[in-house]
């Protein structure tokens, strides 16, 4: 086992980690930007590097810092967190050459499945469903690209291969704006993820995000534990999930879990990651895959009994799981929403100091937070300011709890989404389940003109 661990991240998720391996009795070193000097994280941590000024690309994007803090602590390995440099290819083969251990899966398997294109086809490979569409890019042919959407049937989505966060996509419903669509779309990806290329799929009416968690280890062992339900989003962002998901058969579950599972071992996986899919009409359509922790962890880790973080850990050391999927049971119901400094309609970002904080507490409720009475958001990151996880024997009893928590949690000095969280709660359809990823912004879109 490791003795020490560097923190390749910031917020929630280095303090998640840190108390992980706290835990484990693995020392950390937690590497900030000067904004974040001050952060709790920071302040808990066995050592800590400041690796540049407050602007990503200067600090948490800056590899040869993060590999130099590394190398001046004498760490053995990085874990990447979420974001950031989580999903970089790059990055994992230069830790890996670097001497260290990248706590994810290897860097050609992040190469695989973080382009779309190769993704679904290595998914189809291994028998995981996916949306209909072509096998691969778009070609430069306006009329070939004309007959591609008509054999896959309209409304279709443009999407960037190399995409991710709700960006590079485009609904078209017509043929008079196909054209238009791809080129603005290609444009997009080539700005923002360096690769112009984008393919088509069928857009699904009204879909729900499922997705499947699963962890392998070196030694071609690969398990499912469980699912979990991420529809309530907008702009392609999530802000609550929910495991196991509502109205979903323990038949389905188990089939797409295996599924997932077997897949794994095919691609030769290692690691957390999961499995994104569109749900719609009982069946389920890849999406994509995540190879890194995902915000919404803590929901599993509840219905499961199981630390993804520490299993993680456990896995890049080498360790063989010795776990059974039969072991593996999801009990009870969680639900977690994400709490962002930002205006909770219109979703711009609000910085500043926090001036009174107090998180709630009581029977099945958790608190990831790196945020305390006092802390300066800085406006330079995501307005992630932490998440609050409730559990209950029932779906009815978690939100019950959701409820309560949320009526006790108190952030002022800053804007939150927290009353949009209190409205969901107590929302009738969101509280039968089953609704779909378009929901909330058709929701918030009937506000806005009532309004």
């Amino acid at each position: 086992m490791f003795e020490k661990i560097l923190i390749a991240n910031r917020g929630e998720i280095a303090l998640r980690i840190q108390r992980a391996c706290r835990e484990m009795g693995i020392k950390t070193v937690v590497v900030h930007s000067e904004a974040d000097a001050e952060a709790k994280y920071v302040r808990l941590a066995d050592e800590s590097v400041c690796i540049g000024p407050a602007p990503s690309s200067a600090s948490y994007l800056n590899v040869p810092a993060i590999i130099a803090a590394a190398e001046v602590t004498d760490a053995e390995a990085i874990h990447p967190g979420y974001g950031f440099l989580s999903e970089n290819a790059d990055f994992a083969e230069r830790v890996e050459q670097s001497g260290f251990t990248f706590i994810g899966p290897r860097a050609e398997t992040i190469r695989l499945m973080g382009d779309k294109v190769s993704a679904k086809n290595a998914m189809k490979k291994a028998g995981v469903p996916v949306v209909p569409g072509m096998d691969g890019a778009l070609p430069e042919d306006p009329k070939e690209i004309v007959k591609i959407a008509r054999q896959i049937g309209y409304p279709v989505i443009i999407k960037a291969a190399g995409g991710g966060g709700g960006r590079g996509m485009r609904v078209v419903h017509t043929e008079a704006a196909l054209k238009n669509a791809v080129a603005t779309t290609r444009s997009e990806a080539q700005a923002a993820f360096g690769n112009p290329s984008v393919y088509m799929e069928k857009y699904l009416e009204k879909p729900r995000h499922i997705e499947i968690q699963v962890l392998a280890d070196k030694h071609r062992n690969a398990y499912y534990f469980g699912d979990r339900d991420c529809s309530m989003q907008r702009r392609h962002q999530k802000i609550i999930e929910e495991a196991p998901a509502p109205l979903l058969t323990e038949r389905a579950r188990v089939r797409i879990g295996e599924r997932c599972a077997e897949a794994c071992r095919k691609i030769g996986y290692e690691g957390a990651g999961t499995f994104e899919f569109l749900y719609e009409g009982g069946e389920f359509y890849f999406l994509e895959m995540n190879t890194r922790l995902q915000v919404e962890h803590p929901v599993t880790e509840f219905v499961t009994g199981h630390d993804l973080v520490q299993l993680q850990i456990r896995v890049a050391a080498g360790e063989k799981l010795t776990l059974r999927q039969k072991d593996i049971v999801l009990r009870g119901h969680a639900v977690e929403c994400r709490i962002n400094a930002e205006d909770p309609y219109k979703f711009t970002p609000s910085p500043g100091r926090i001036t009174s904080l107090h998180m709630p507490g009581g029977p099945g409720v958790r608190v990831d937070s790196h945020a305390y009475n006092g802390y300066f958001v800085p406006p330079n990151y995501d307005s992630l300011l932490g998440k609050i996880i409730t559990y209950g024997d029932t779906r009815e009893q978690a939100i019950a709890r959701m409820h309560i928590a949320l009526s006790e949690t108190v952030i002022e000095g800053i804007s939150t989404n927290l009353p949009l969280h209190r409205e969901l709660m107590g929302d009738a359809a969101f509280r039968r389940g089953g609704t779909s990823i378009h929901y909330l912004e058709e929701r918030l879109a009937k506000l806005t003109r009532a309004g």
